[in-house]
């Protein structure tokens, strides 16, 4: 399995992140567009329990099914290993016929850019502050577009989604996982309460 080397940077100024992205040459790889993607696990749910999960993605030009598993929430805490597939409905009804269980739907937007060989995506995600997260080789690259782009590394967060809704809500990563959907609709009133 491939190690991510990724790093989320929470509640930036977006627009000034586009600024600095031009500024400083990053290649616009694609604007804003929906994904949506659906997580998966065995019935007694042996995949969660070592921190993986199986994920179904259609990301608008072509499909991935991956497994992921996160061993910390460090730089380097994440690992997968991804495929290309060519139909998201299809594989969803795959990973159902030979047991899989559906455990969640999502859905987000993504706007991804290109600068120095860092992955930047700019990460929209229902109910909380869009976000920004640079995906590369290695920390040192990381580093060096983070400072570019006028992100203060000292506040850089790492591995799953969980984080950025942590910041914004009194909830648990168990919690979090285990919302069955989180899609573009208003904040439920069972999530509202628990805002900071």
């Amino acid at each position: 399995m491939e190690i991510e080397i990724e790093a989320k940077f929470l509640n930036g100024d977006v627009n000034a992140l586009r600024s600095a992205l031009q500024k400083n040459g990053a290649t616009l790889v694609h604007e804003e567009r929906m994904m949506r993607r659906k997580n998966f696990d065995h019935t007694d749910n042996r995949l969660e329990k070592i921190g993986g999960w199986i994920r179904a993605r259609d990301e608008g030009d072509k499909t991935t099914l991956a497994y992921k598993q996160l061993v910390d929430r460090t730089i380097e805490g994440t690992k997968e290993i991804s495929v290309v597939v060519d139909d998201f409905d299809k594989i969803c009804d795959l990973l159902l016929a030979i047991g899989m269980d559906n455990k969640s739907y999502q859905e987000t937007k993504r706007e991804r850019w290109d600068l120095n060989s860092v992955e930047v995506t700019i990460d929209t995600w229902p109910w909380i502050p869009t976000f920004v997260e640079l995906e590369g080789k290695s920390e040192k690259e990381l580093q060096d577009v983070a400072k570019k782009l006028g992100l203060d590394w000292a506040k850089a967060t790492h591995g799953s989604v969980e984080t950025a809704y942590q910041a914004c809500y009194n909830v648990s990563e168990e919690e979090v996982d285990s919302w069955e959907t989180i899609t573009f609709v208003p904040v439920p009133d069972w999530l509202e309460i628990k805002r900071k």
